[in-house]
Formats: structure tokens, sequence, C-alpha cells
């Protein structure tokens, strides 16, 4: 049972604790405690209840595959805390690279914006034409006096 624990006491503190659950049962507790910077995934406890006998037969067994799949979570999680520094820091250079070419002055010449038509007063050139009426469009048609089946529209 130790030998299998010894890959998870490379980092931590484990506690390990057996309670009686009643004639023939027994609860034992692995503990794992982490670091302080640890993530709360790494202090996953595990408990076994069962009798002695199975306890003794079987615990190691069991301990070993916590203990691997242990290592395999503390593994994914430092591949994915440095892939996520590593993206951090691309973004950083990435937006300093941004702010550096944002703030050298063009080497060209900016054109000006092609001329817009404006709410002022028509210029001879784009004038409106006298004959185009000069009614408000909306949203609904406009009213008229003519009356169809009784009803007003």
């Amino acid at each position: 049972m130790f030998v299998e624990l010894m890959p998870l006491l490379a980092g931590r503190t484990v506690l390990i604790t057996v309670a009686k659950v009643d004639d023939k049962t027994l609860r034992v507790n692995v503990i794992p405690h982490g670091k302080a910077d640890d993530n709360p995934a790494l202090t996953t406890p595990l408990t076994f209840t069962g009798p002695p006998e199975e306890l003794d037969a079987e615990l190691g067994k069991h301990l070993a595959g916590y203990v691997q799949t242990h290592q395999q979570t503390a593994s994914t999680l430092a591949e994915a805390k440095a892939t996520l520094e590593a993206a951090a820091k691309a973004a950083q250079e990435e937006a300093k690279r941004k702010k550096a070419t944002v703030k050298s002055p063009p080497t060209a010449t900016v054109a000006e914006p092609a001329s817009t038509p404006s709410t002022a007063t028509p210029t001879p050139g784009n004038a409106v034409p006298s004959s185009a009426p000069l009614e408000t469009l909306g949203l609904f048609p406009p009213a008229t006096s003519q009356s169809q089946g009784g009803l007003a529209l």
C-alpha cells in the first residue's frame, strides 16, 4: 500500500484515516494535502469502504490507480497552465506590435474621403428638379377621403 502512495507523496502530505463502520466494515479515507497554489482538483479525497479482508487484498491496487489518475490530472493541469501562459504572452506581444504600428506615422498621404451628399442647400450641379413632389414619405400611405364599403380610408 505504501509503495503505491510514494509517487503521491512526492510533493504533498497524504492523510489516511480509518474508521469502523460496523462489526464487519471499515472505511479508509485517503486525503492528499497540496501546496497553497495547487488546483483543488489535486486534493480530491478517496474513500474505500469494505470488510478488512477485502481492503487488505484490494486497497493497494485501487491506490495505484488513484495515484496514476492524480498524476495524469496534475500533468494535464500543468500543460493547460503552460498553454494559457503562452497564449497570454503571445496576445500581449501582438497587442504591443499593433500599438507600435498605430503610433508610427503613416508613410503615404491619406486620400480625402469621397464627398457625400449634404443636407445643406443644394448647389446648382446637384439641384433637386422642380417637378419632384415635395411630400414627406412615411411608413403608412397618405390618408385619402375616399370610402369603400362604409370605411373611410
